[in-house]
């Protein structure tokens, strides 16, 4: 004898129907970009989603599960293939942050970010490609005065370096003067070989780096030739008037109170200042002494100065750099810790 639970089978019967299939096709994408080698990041991938099965074949990805499960599956990959159009790369941490639903890099996909502020010299376009990059573009609009703070790898001076490029190009200002503190980390400028300009180059480098990818060569020789683009120590700040100039103070956790001061003071009519800086790495023989964590303090609140903070979810180096900054991070906490413990 059969016993039949029919409201069980009814319940059965309107899962089946729940049940859906759809196929996503790569068509202006390299199916392996998402799927990795022998489809390697595939389950990855399918490990997000246990609920629904999927297969791969060729340029297409079939899915099998509950319609609701199948609809957020295609709505992720939609995602990820947007990010790939969009940046033009796309690697397995990437992929994570997505399929995590991090906003971040949702944002980023659905290009809620503006436009390109510029064209690189290869005809890449650069434009904010975090939420912190972005409020840094929304907040120049508004603000003279950008702090922007935060760790390494985030994209602070670059895209700092991107808007005033972008400003120099519009005719919004006159000149674009970038300057760093000349501090050792670790080294000693006296025992470079050379002139004075010689010695200082490599702390000026990486601000030359970030000029030579959006701007030609030549032109930027002819700038950098007419006093168009200034690229100068901070300490050869001291005594100037900067009107109509759009000035940006990198590695500004190693210019020391006083220099802080005397830089912020030569502010002129119709100029636009974006410091930036980390206040985890300060080369400075005391930490006390660095001048960005007073003026974070002292200016933040005041109307026409905005601080933007970025973090890890900022950063866009390798993908070991986040791994690198959140182990010293908790390093630091966790010496915190313990010296509170010992008081």
């Amino acid at each position: 004898m059969i016993v039949i639970n029919w409201h069980t089978t009814r319940k059965r019967k309107r899962e089946i129907r729940r049940m859906t299939e759809k196929v996503i096709m790569f068509e202006e994408i390299n199916p392996m970009v998402v799927l990795g080698p022998n489809n390697r990041m595939l389950e990855k991938i399918q490990g997000y989603f246990p609920k629904i099965k999927l297969i791969a074949r060729g340029n297409e990805i079939k899915c099998i599960g509950e319609e609701e499960e199948v609809a957020l599956f295609a709505a992720r990959m939609s995602e990820l293939i947007g990010y790939y159009r969009r940046f033009n790369r796309l690697d397995e941490e990437d992929i994570e942050r997505l399929l995590l639903d991090d906003n971040h890099m949702r944002s980023a996909a659905n290009g809620d970010f503006e436009d390109a502020l510029v064209f690189g010299t290869n005809g890449r376009p650069i434009r904010a490609r975090t939420v912190n990059q972005l409020q840094l573009v929304r907040e120049y609009d508004t603000n003279d005065l950008i702090i922007a703070e935060g760790p390494a790898g985030t994209g602070k001076t670059y895209t700092a370096i991107a808007l005033a490029v972008r400003s120099l190009k519009n005719h919004e200002v006159k000149r674009v003067v970038l300057t760093r503190p000349a501090v050792e980390a670790g080294e000693r400028l006296g025992f470079l070989p050379g002139d004075m300009r010689d010695k200082l180059d490599p702390y000026l480098q990486p601000l030359y780096d970030a000029l030579n990818d959006m701007i030609p060569y030549r032109k930027l020789e002819q700038w950098i030739e007419d006093g168009t683009v200034q690229i100068v120590p901070l300490a050869f700040m001291r005594g100037r008037t900067l009107e109509n100039s759009f000035v940006i103070l990198d590695e500004a956790q190693n210019a020391t109170v006083s220099q802080l001061k005397m830089f912020l003071t030569r502010m002129g009519v119709s100029s636009k200042f974006i410091l930036t800086g980390d206040t985890t790495q300060i080369d400075l023989p005391r930490k006390s002494e660095s001048g960005l964590l007073q003026a974070i303090r002292l200016l933040n609140g005041i109307e026409g100065i905005s601080v933007i903070r970025f973090d890890e979810r900022d950063i866009v180096r390798h993908k070991l750099v986040k791994q690198i900054v959140r182990a010293y991070d908790n390093d630091e906490k966790n010496k915190i810790e313990d010296q509170k413990e010992t008081q």
